[in-house]
């Protein structure tokens, strides 16, 4: 029975569209749990899949270039998912004009903070300039930080990692904070969870309302602009 077992988990294994019905499947039951939950912040689809994932292929001993035969064609849609959140952002362009200077002081503030935060407490915990290289833009979404870090000769692999954490943190935290600082507005809402966790806070925020979701993709677009200028400007005048 358990050979039996072993060789059809061998022959699924070795199946792209396995390991693609599988992220699918995980993804739903995450948000099936989301939703039965009431929204609770550690009952994130995205953090939740991830989770999964990952202790699926450490148990199982499989490669990641194995499961991304299959996850590829998830991580092929997130270009076009990505210029789809410009249909929300249009909608919204009125509203966006109206509050132009206020989004471009939170931007500037928020995006600094993040990059000085992460850095600053690396510096006093000992990390090496490398490492703080890479933590410094890891508010940003990940092909902005990692071409930023591989510029400035610091560790792609460890700013991916960093990124993705972030992220989940965020999409975690930042409703739970935004309520409990009694934040109901979707537009603040929406650009700060954005800006501070890119695109899987965007994912959480498109969960509220288009309106959050819309300011969310305007937070992370214009965050992943300002880090690509602030982090090479501080570069120059700290490294």
């Amino acid at each position: 029975m358990i050979e039996r077992l072993g060789g059809l988990w061998g022959h699924l294994q070795a199946q792209p569209v396995f390991w693609l019905l599988l992220t699918l499947g995980i993804f739903q039951l995450a948000s099936l749990l989301a939703k039965r939950t009431k929204g609770f912040p550690l009952a994130n689809p995205v953090g939740l899949s991830i989770l999964l994932l990952v202790l699926i292929l450490y148990f199982t001993s499989t490669p990641y270039s194995v499961y991304f035969a299959g996850g590829q064609w998830i991580h092929f849609l997130l270009a076009p998912a990505t210029v789809a959140l410009a249909v929300p952002l249009y909608l919204q362009q009125e509203r966006i004009r109206s509050m132009l200077i206020p989004l471009l002081l939170t931007l500037t503030s928020g995006s600094l903070l993040a990059i000085t935060s992460s850095v600053g407490i690396a510096w006093l915990l000992g990390a090496s300039p490398s490492s703080l290289l890479s933590l410094a833009p890891k508010s940003a979404t990940a092909p902005v930080a990692m071409g930023i870090v591989e510029k400035l000769g610091g560790i792609p692999s460890l700013t991916a990692a960093v990124v993705i954490l972030t992220g989940v943190t965020g999409a975690v935290a930042a409703p739970w904070v935004l309520d409990r600082l009694n934040i109901r507005e979707p537009a603040v809402r929406g650009f700060s969870m954005g800006l501070v966790s890119h695109g899987i806070g965007t994912a959480r925020a498109f969960q509220e309302s288009n309106e959050t979701g819309a300011f969310a993709g305007l937070g992370m677009g214009l965050n992943a602009l300002m880090t690509a200028i602030l982090v090479p400007l501080l570069y120059r005048l700290f490294f």
